[in-house]
C-alpha cells in the first residue's frame, strides 16, 4: 500500500502531466482534496504533504474540519439543503453546487447578515434526468438571478461527468467550457459585470480529461486518500 505523501506526489505529476499536453501552465488548476471520507489526522497529514484546498460534501463535516484547520481553503461540494447553509456560509471559501435561485436568495440573506460575500460556482447537470444542476438553457436565467445579489458572487461553473467513459466525461467538459464561453459573451452583451473564470471539472478518475478542456479546479479523493486506490 501506499502512504498519502506518495499518492499526493502521483496526482502532482499527473496534474503536471495533463498541463502540459494542454500547453497549460500547472499553476492553472488547483487541486481539492476529497476529504469527505477521512478523519482530522487524515486531513492533518495531507497538510503536512502540502494540500491545502479540501473538499468536503456534509455540513456537519466542513464544520468540524473547517474549525479544526480554519488556515485552510475549504470547498462545499455537496447537495445544497436550506436549513443546513447557516453551516456553510462563511467557512466554506467556495460553494460548488448552487444550481436553485431560492438557495442562492438565502446564501445571500445569510451572508450579509456576517458581513461577507459569498462566492460561488453554478452547478450544471450534465443531461442525466437523475442528477442535480441547472439546464443549458436555465443557466442564463440563474446567472442573471445571482448577479442581483449583492452578497453572492458567481465565479464559475461546476459539472459531474458520467462515470466510465473518458470519451463522454471528455465531452462533457467540452461542454460545459463552451457553455461558459457563450454565457460570459451574453452577459457581457447584456451589460453584466460577471467574471466566469473557474470551472470545476474531474475527479479522481477523470481529471485528466477535464483539464485538457479547461479546468480551472479538479476535486481528488479517492486518488489521494485512499490507500487501496489503483487508478
Amino acid at each position: 500500500m501506499t502512504t498519502l505523501e506518495q499518492r499526493w506526489e502521483s496526482v502532482e505529476e499527473s496534474v503536471e502531466e495533463a498541463c502540459a499536453a494542454a500547453g497549460r501552465a500547472r499553476s492553472d488548476v488547483r487541486v481539492i482534496g476529497v476529504s469527505k471520507t477521512v478523519g482530522l489526522d487524515a486531513v492533518a497529514e495531507a497538510i503536512e504533504a502540502g494540500i491545502h484546498d479540501f473538499g468536503e460534501n456534509r455540513p456537519d463535516e466542513l464544520v468540524r474540519k473547517h474549525d479544526a484547520f480554519p488556515s485552510e481553503n475549504w470547498h462545499f461540494i455537496g447537495n445544497i439543503q436550506s436549513r443546513q447553509l447557516e453551516k456553510v456560509v462563511g467557512r466554506a471559501c467556495l460553494i460548488h453546487s448552487l444550481y436553485q435561485e431560492s438557495h442562492a436568495d438565502k446564501i445571500d440573506r445569510l451572508a450579509a447578515a456576517v458581513g461577507i460575500v459569498q462566492d460561488v460556482l453554478i452547478e450544471v447537470n450534465d443531461g442525466e434526468s437523475n442528477k442535480q444542476g441547472v439546464a443549458d438553457e436555465n443557466l442564463i436565467a440563474m446567472l442573471t438571478h445571482c448577479a442581483a445579489l449583492k452578497h453572492v458572487r458567481v465565479k464559475g461553473l461546476m459539472i459531474m461527468a458520467p462515470i466510465g467513459d473518458a470519451s463522454v466525461a471528455r465531452a462533457t467538459f467540452k461542454r460545459l467550457r463552451e457553455l461558459r464561453d457563450a454565457a460570459q459573451s451574453d452577459l457581457a452583451a447584456r451589460g453584466i459585470d460577471m467574471e466566469l473564470h473557474e470551472l470545476s471539472m474531474g475527479m479522481s478518475n477523470d481529471y485528466s480529461e477535464g483539464i485538457g478542456e479547461g479546468a480551472t479546479m479538479v476535486r481528488i479523493g479517492r486518488a489521494i486518500f485512499s490507500a487501496d486506490y489503483a487508478g
